[in-house]
């Protein structure tokens, strides 16, 4: 039996699973996954929106008998993937390998941390002191340690920083609390595992080589399977780069501090030098100015420079206090150990930088991050690639460009690897219509976000409210939303005045809410039938031409006689489209509106591009057929 027999009408598949509708291209998928693992080869497959990859990808990986390392893109995909489509899989096959779930370790509660945060627990605020209540109840039953399980503290709670660990943190094998490390069995469980279901920022923590632990798991793997594909050369960006950041200088500060009363009490010159960093990097923050801002290190204030030579006196200082002390106790030999490394970091980052790194700053509310970033991962990627003879699988709804995928083989460096392409198998002719609203003013003008509350407002009394508003920016996002909530009698909700899982919670159960919502909403999101039967967009998601790692890969693509736009920054931005459109059908039954309010889909050249990007459905311009379509709804 075949893999696409397993997915057949008469398959085992459709023996557990009530409903079981076999689909051609989710076959045709699995067919190739299954070649590409056989052969040991690499493959590139885009799968529109209901083909059910993961179904195709899971089933030739469990036929197989390959060691298999599976990642996705973010830690909600992977509790989905292992909770629900594995032991689908598993049942359908009968597998009884060993599976495994590993996550990064700031997933993991960190008993010799909570030690700490239980020392100091007269000095939390109230709300804090009843989290960290529910964290210890249930650090007392738990078996994984995944923090996850703890619904009744939010998961952007500021305690559970403090609970965890981190790479810069972490005793290692000289806790004095290894024997229950959650961390340590999660990953002797990934060892011990066929398959093991991981994110990809934990994988390219791994390739980055800033972690210790999971480099004995990925070596020995005989296949890859990298879901959610389209966002690896972004995260891979982030972790073979550098960063310094006032997370990691306060926090520092702070375990020294703590290390300095359970094990030197008599040492008050580490309190002293934990303190003049903790003031040192806060000095910084200010020299950085008031706004949020993300630019090249080359255009940071004057006064910056100054700031970071006393930032610098200041962690040697500390240094020097804590080796003198190190001996004493494990925590303070690492303490010592982390302040070495970030004065490397923090002095390298000043040096001069070659072509190939972006230096640059962002600034946050009350922090900062220095960060150097490479300008092509193609290479570093190639490198971790050419480590092990695995298979390799690519895939993603959202690879291709107008049916190419050079932007994304360029960015990782995939020359030699196989391709496939399946479109949807909705019937988006039938269920969709893309709506092109004429006589809009430039995206650029001011009057563009009024021009889209108008079209909102026009398209939403049609659809009965039901809609997503995605925006390209978070000014025209408070724009867009104080209008509709003036002139809409449907529950207008913001990202930002609840967390998203609230926010679509709510928009599920009202069935006639208007969701208005920026980046965090075009991707990730999936919500099926009724509740959502409009999507609007506002602009082409062009990445923003101020963004410091942009403009520096940009003038890299000039500099080997390339045209950024087309090269670059137009595929970028189709890619980021066809994410956003994904959201409106979700399922057999959906139907809806796709309205994008951006008149340079009409008026240059490359709005082709986008348009023969899309899923094939009707477009108009009169708002007439939208009527028309949602009285038919």
């Amino acid at each position: 039996m075949s893999a696409a027999d397993v997915l057949a009408a008469d398959g085992p598949l459709a023996d557990i699973l009530p409903g079981f509708a076999p689909r051609d291209v989710q076959q045709v998928l699995s067919t190739a996954v299954e070649a590409a693992l056989a052969q040991g080869t690499t493959l590139i497959a885009e799968a529109g929106t209901g083909v059910g990859k993961s179904m195709a990808y899971l089933v030739p990986v469990m036929r197989s008998g390959r060691r298999t390392v599976i990642s996705t893109a973010t830690r909600h995909l992977q509790d989905q993937l292992f909770q629900r489509d594995v032991p689908l899989a598993r049942r359908a096959l009968g597998y009884g390998e060993p599976i495994a779930l590993l996550k990064g370790r700031a997933n993991y509660l960190c008993h010799y941390r909570l030690l700490h945060v239980q020392d100091e627990r007269s000095r939390l605020r109230p709300a804090a002191l009843g989290e960290l209540q529910h964290i210890e109840a249930w650090s007392q039953r738990t078996r994984d340690g995944d923090i996850a399980e703890v619904a009744e503290v939010a998961e952007d709670s500021s305690i559970w920083p403090r609970v965890t660990s981190t790479v810069e943190n972490c005793l290692g094998s000289e806790c004095p609390q290894l024997a229950g490390c959650h961390v340590l069995n999660a990953r002797r469980n990934a060892q011990a595992a066929q398959i093991v279901v991981v994110n990809h920022h934990l994988l390219f923590a791994d390739m980055a080589l800033k972690e210790e632990g999971f480099g004995e798991v990925l070596p020995s793997a005989e296949a890859m399977i990298l879901d959610e594909a389209h966002q690896l050369p972004e995260i891979a960006s982030n972790f073979f780069g550098e960063q310094l950041s006032t997370r990691q200088l306060l926090g520092l500060a702070q375990d020294a501090r703590i290390e300095q009363l359970r094990e030197a009490r008599d040492a008050g010159d580490i309190a002293e030098q934990a303190a003049q960093v903790d003031k040192a990097a806060r000095d910084l923050r200010l020299e950085f100015g008031s706004e949020r801002r993300r630019a090249p290190w080359h255009e940071a204030p004057p006064a910056v420079l100054p700031a970071l030579a006393r930032l610098r006196d200041a962690l040697r200082g500390l240094q020097d206090a804590l080796k003198a002390n190190a001996p004493r106790s494990k925590g303070l030999e690492h303490c010592h150990r982390r302040a070495q490394t970030l004065l490397r970091q923090l002095q390298g980052f000043t040096e001069d930088v070659s072509e190939e790194d972006i230096r640059w700053f962002e600034t946050f509310a009350q922090g900062f991050a220095l960060r150097s970033t490479p300008v092509d991962v193609s290479g570093l990627f190639q490198g971790f690639m050419s480590m092990s003879e695995a298979a390799w699988v690519f895939t993603s709804a959202t690879l291709s460009v107008g049916g190419s995928f050079q932007h994304f083989r360029q960015r990782l460096g995939l020359h030699d690897a196989q391709e496939l392409q399946l479109d949807s198998p909705f019937d988006y002719r039938r269920n969709a219509l893309l709506y092109l609203p004429a006589n809009l003013p430039d995206p650029g003008s001011r009057e563009h976000s009024d021009a889209v509350a108008e079209v909102a407002r026009k398209v939403l009394a049609a659809s009965r409210g039901r809609a997503f508003v995605l925006l390209t920016s978070f000014r025209a996002l408070r724009h867009v939303a104080d209008e509709l909530r003036r002139t809409l009698e449907f529950p207008v909700l913001v990202q930002g005045e609840a967390p998203k899982a609230d926010l679509l919670d709510q928009f599920r159960a009202a069935g006639d809410a208007v969701l208005v919502g920026t980046s965090s909403f075009w991707e990730g999101v999936d919500v099926r039938g009724d509740a959502l039967s409009c999507v609007l967009i506002d602009k082409l998601p062009f990445a923003a031409l101020g963004d410091p790692v942009l403009q520096s890969r940009l003038e890299a693509f000039k500099r080997q006689g390339l045209e950024p736009f087309r090269e670059f920054q137009l595929p970028h931005a189709v890619i980021a489209l066809k994410q956003g459109v994904g959201r409106l059908i979700r399922d057999t039954g959906d139907r809806g509106v796709l309205v994008l309010c951006d008149p340079r889909l009409r008026t240059r050249g490359y709005g082709r591009v986008f348009i023969d990007s899309l899923p094939p459905m009707p477009v108009t311009d009169d708002i007439e057929d939208v009527n028309d379509f949602f009285s038919r709804c």
